[in-house]
């Protein structure tokens, strides 16, 4: 694998209204908190640069709408925020995909000379799956840290409901073999830019979690 000087680092949706398990239910994958934090810190460490994305909710009830806490980045993203040498950029959206927000993603990325992304974030099917999509389809190398994401359970048409480990294969699958991103794992990532760090809990304190 290899990681591009300049790929930008897509960090989707880390807000703290994902805390609140009443709201979404059961969710998947336990570690993707200090992996995004893992690759965040090796970013900055790095000087590549980073995205920030959030996701302010026009939907009324939810608690990712704008003004409301839950609107806001958990506490280890907020403070890892403008901490790296490399340019960063705060991306605000209200629908799924990062390139349909504000300012305008693709004219920034294209603009820096940027052609590979690296997409972490929340949840895994949908903001951050619809993003790398868009991606692939725009003609950027996609990487999809899989274990950097997770999702939760989810109900569709039918009366059918499925675990959120299995939409996150879902998303995997889709993403990987329909070719729009390949999917890699958190320690890949790492291993390939020349930052080794542990990851369980890694550089969680003060998260709010």
């Amino acid at each position: 694998m290899e990681i591009a000087e300049n790929a930008a680092l897509l960090v989707i949706d880390v807000q703290k209204a994902f805390e609140d398990l009443d709201f979404w239910g059961p969710r998947n994958n336990p570690a993707a908190d200090s992996h995004i934090a893992a690759l965040i810190d090796a970013w900055q460490a790095t000087a590549r640069p980073v995205v920030w994305t959030r996701h302010d909710s026009v939907q009324p009830g939810s608690p990712l709408r704008k003004g409301d806490e839950g609107n806001d980045f958990k506490g280890y993203v907020e403070e890892r925020r403008g901490k790296g040498a490399a340019a960063e950029l705060l991306v605000t959206k209200t629908v799924n995909s990062a390139f349909y927000g504000s300012p305008d993603l693709d004219a920034w990325l294209r603009a820096s000379g940027v052609g590979q992304l690296v997409v972490t974030g929340i949840q895994t099917n949908m903001c951050a799956e619809t993003t790398a999509r868009m991606g692939g389809n725009l003609g950027y190398d996609v990487l999809f840290v899989l274990d950097a994401t997770h999702t939760f359970d989810l109900e569709g048409p039918f009366g059918w409901r499925l675990p959120a480990e299995e939409l996150a294969r879902a998303t995997a699958v889709s993403l990987h073999g329909g070719g729009f991103a390949q999917v890699v794992r958190t320690a890949e990532v790492l291993d390939a830019v020349g930052v080794s760090a542990g990851l369980e809990g890694a550089g969680l304190e003060g998260a709010g979690r």
